[in-house]
Parts: structure tokens; sequence; C-alpha cells
């Protein structure tokens, strides 16, 4: 079964390769941090925080522009993929990734799959909005992580 849900993404913070981001999806709200990249892993620390404080976060504390998406669960074979339909200023781009045991697990890729995008700076939130906001023709990426 597919389930959606809208979200709203902002960055508030990044120090070296971590960073931190505020997260609106559907009536939750949450704060996350996430560590340097070790391969295609990396720790990431979730914090659900009330919704009026995330509003506000998103308002006054987010460097750069949001992130505007409805993400889409959509399970295939033994994993679930997680689709991002981008709206406003990526409007047009859609990603697709799967969230992995482990770095060596075997998984269906679906025939529906783009090229895959691991890896391409092109595609590392901090250049996203460089690289594809004026591109709508960019889609169906794939992008892997564990």
């Amino acid at each position: 079964m597919t389930y959606s849900e809208r979200m709203l993404d902002g960055l508030i913070a990044r120090f070296g390769e971590s960073k931190v981001r505020v997260r609106i999806a559907g009536e939750t709200a949450s704060l996350t941090v996430k560590g340097p990249r070790k391969g295609l892993g990396r720790a990431e620390f979730e914090y659900e925080v009330p919704l009026s404080e995330a509003t506000d976060m998103l308002a006054t504390l987010c460097d750069g522009p949001l992130v505007e998406k409805t993400r889409y669960l959509v399970p295939h074979g033994d994993v679930t993929w997680q689709i991002d339909v981008h709206e406003g200023l990526l409007e047009g781009l859609i990603l697709a990734e799967v969230e992995l045991e482990h770095e060596d697990q075997v998984f269906a890729r679906p025939e529906w799959i783009g090229p895959e995008v691991t890896g391409d700076p092109q595609y590392k939130k901090a250049n996203i909005f460089a690289h594809h906001s004026k591109a709508p023709e960019h889609s169906n990426d794939l992008k892997q992580s564990t």
C-alpha cells in the first residue's frame, strides 16, 4: 500500500560535514541532527518538537530556501522506497531513496527508477537548489542511504 505525506524542510545549521534540519511532516514536526557520511551511511538523530515551534524555526532560523515536497512510501520487494515529489522552487524534481540495513544489502530495483545519483554532488541538499531549481527535466533519480 502506498502512503503519502506533505513535508516542509529547512536547514538550521551546518557544521563541518554535519547539519541540523527542521521538518514539518503532516501534523508532526521534528529536528534532525545528521553526522558526517561514512560510506553510504551517517549517524542521524531525530527529535519531535511542537508544531508551532517548528513553524517558527522555519520562518526565522532556516538558512536558504525551504524544501517543499510530498513523500510517497512505496513498498517494493523487501524494501520501502521513499519517493519525494518536489514542489515550489524544485518543482519537477523527483528523487527516490531506499533505506538499507547495511551497505551490501541486496534489493530489487524497480523498473521505474531512473539513474543512480548516490554520491553525485549536485544531489547533496547543499547543492540541490543551485542545480535543480531551474531544471524540472531532472526526474526519477535514485539515491541509496543506510
